[in-house]
């Protein structure tokens, strides 16, 4: 941990991501609850936000991990955190002299612009933190990222009632130039030896080769979808766990949120210390096993104490579910392919939550929530059974070298 916490990428990664979680987090519930006070709570006006944050990981993520494989990693993080808080400069001007309208820029703008930094950073940790240290830090960047679930949504809140849509928006700003600011202190980027001029479409189709022809890719990225799917199919429903399965008033879903927030921490500690212990692909395994175990039962139980023990346990799975899919992917690929790579895993996740939620509602018409829980444990059963081929690979591999691909026989 001591020569973890002594890397400067380290250090500067997760001190820039508290920033941009501060950010983020106002954005995400003062924006929010400024629409619902604008249009009395209209659910078209309200989803248009979800649509703004989720629509560029479809149309920009493969695109920003291609241009993240060509551009210099710390520039291209520089640049983007500083755009974002150019543009809320822009949106809070224009709220006060055009449209309210204006403050879904702002999250469009920021969600597009992570498309390009975010697969950035990836390329850092590839190239600055030892391989057998690599799941121990995203384990401390997934940390922070769980506190923020838990006490992102109340500072967003408090920022908003407190001060208003115009503070909200300026200390967004400030947290985004802080971020920026803070990037500075990462290592020079390494000047890039000239290659064979080739078009972004070209590199865009020398990903999609590299994943198919990388076995172990390819497995995570039925692994990956398959998660997807079934969190999309429990996202949208998890109140009527509460109402049909618990027999409780819809506002007790907010403990059932805290536990598994609760777990969240939990785990991104516990992913912390058995980091060296458990090569990535088994933490994985064992973190969709726990998911789907708590969601079957979480289906299944009638009684508030088991449902939220469950919760309590799937939280715990998760940080170890996002911690050990990043070090895969960085440990499987190589440096000149991280952006790309993580830029066609992100939308398959997203693109198969997505898909899920949007059936959600019909199949609830048709079976009881008891049955669609167990469907969605029954899809994680199912993306753990992908890793089974590459179970015995070790902690610190690199698979390039030591997981054949197709074309290498």
């Amino acid at each position: 941990m001591e020569q973890l916490l002594r890397n400067r990428v380290v250090q500067v990664t997760v001190l820039s991501t508290l920033f941009l979680q501060i950010g983020v987090w106002v954005r995400n519930f003062a924006i929010l609850l400024f629409v619902v006070d604008q249009t009395d709570g209209n659910p078209i006006a309200v989803s248009m936000i979800s649509i703004a944050e989720f629509l560029p990981i479809f149309l920009f993520s493969f695109i920003g991990g291609a241009y993240a494989d060509r551009l210099r990693p710390k520039r291209t993080m520089i640049w983007c955190d500083a755009l974002s808080a150019v543009t809320t400069l822009l949106v809070l001007i224009a709220i006060l002299f055009f449209s309210w309208k204006a403050v879904f820029f702002a999250t469009l703008i920021s969600s597009i612009l992570s498309q390009f930094s975010q697969p950035s950073g990836m390329k850092l940790f590839k190239m600055h933190v030892p391989a057998e240290l690599t799941q121990m830090g995203m384990s401390l960047y997934q940390t922070v990222i769980a506190v923020f679930m838990i006490f992102g949504p109340i500072l967003g809140t408090v920022v908003y009632e407190t001060f208003g849509i115009h503070v909200a928006i300026a200390i967004m700003g400030v947290a985004f130039s802080l971020s920026a600011a803070v990037l500075f202190g990462l290592p020079e980027d390494r000047k890039k030896e000239k290659t064979e001029d080739q078009s972004i479409l070209q590199d865009l189709a020398a990903g999609i080769r590299y994943v198919l022809s990388h076995k172990p890719l390819t497995l995570l990225s039925g692994c990956f979808l398959s998660a997807g799917l079934a969190l999309g199919l429990t996202q949208p429903l998890a109140v009527f766990l509460v109402t049909e399965r618990l027999g409780l008033e819809k506002e007790a879903l907010q403990w059932l949120l805290t536990a598994n927030g609760i777990g969240m921490i939990l785990g991104s500690a516990v992913a912390m210390a058995v980091s060296k212990a458990l090569a990535p692909q088994r933490l994985l395994m064992l973190a969709m096993a726990l998911i789907a175990v708590g969601i079957a039962g979480a289906g299944l139980s009638t009684m508030l104490w088991l449902t939220l023990l469950l919760e309590v346990l799937v939280g715990i799975a998760i940080p170890s579910l996002h911690i050990a899919i990043s070090t895969m992917i960085l440990q499987f690929t190589e440096e000149a392919f991280v952006g790309r790579v993580n830029g066609i895993l992100n939308p398959l996740f997203m693109g198969g939550m997505v898909a899920t939620m949007s059936i959600a509602g019909v199949l609830k018409a048709q079976l009881p929530i008891e049955v669609i829980y167990v469907l969605s444990a029954l899809l994680f059963f199912l993306g753990s059974l992908f890793l089974l081929p590459m179970i015995r690979l070790p902690a610190a591999a690199n698979a390039p070298e030591t997981f054949p691909s197709k074309d290498q026989g």
